[in-house]
């Protein structure tokens, strides 16, 4: 209420409709209901299952906000043209841009810890350098979304989640050294395989 046609999209040149629309198919809706299905056939009393529900919340909740606000900010930088602007700015890496596609992908989800986030932050900037440079706008964007992956190994946030699940409690700093080399050959293998696909 009251945000309907109130923002302006200058990358569209017209207003943004702030219209919600259940979507029961939706990733978030279906874990939901996978959930409460699960609860019904296990028989698990309300009272267990809403004590599910609040320890989960508490182990979560910082990924939880952290990536609503990745995903406000992807929607400010996409809706403000900022994205279109830093994709034209990065367009003039030229021929060399499919090497630099990667290392985007993968700056972004060791930022943010999600490659739903890296893509939201960075496709739409990643298309648009490609529809500059004449590249395959596809293409690009599954880099990033690849090179997110080689970053996702290195994101403090999925460290943090790794070491609480095994016997490595508090040695993030071992699994960071151990698996950061293998994330920025990775990353330039794959800057130079998209290079090389490239017509």
């Amino acid at each position: 209420p009251g945000l309907h046609n109130a923002v302006f999209v200058s990358l569209y040149h017209k207003p943004y409709a702030a219209i919600w629309d259940f979507q029961p198919l939706g990733t978030g809706t279906a874990i939901l209901v996978s959930a409460i299905i699960t609860a019904a056939l296990t028989r698990t009393g309300v009272g267990a299952f809403l004590e599910c529900v609040v320890k989960t919340w508490r182990q979560t909740w910082i990924a939880i906000v952290t990536v609503m606000m990745i995903v406000g900010l992807a929607y400010l930088l996409n809706y403000s043209g900022i994205s279109y602007t830093l994709g034209t700015g990065v367009a003039s890496t030229g021929a060399l841009f499919p090497l630099v596609s990667a290392s985007l992908g993968w700056i972004a989800v060791f930022l943010s810890g999600s490659d739903t986030s890296g893509n939201a932050l960075f496709g739409n900037l990643q298309v648009v350098a490609a529809r500059q440079l004449g590249l395959d706008p596809v293409l690009m964007a599954a880099t990033n979304s690849s090179g997110g992956v080689m970053g996702k190994m290195i994101s403090p946030q999925n460290i943090a989640t790794g070491v609480s699940t095994t016997d490595l409690k508090g040695q993030e700093g071992v699994v960071f050294a151990r698996t950061f080399w293998h994330s920025v050959i990775l990353t330039l293998l794959l800057g130079v395989l998209v290079f090389l696909q490239q017509p």
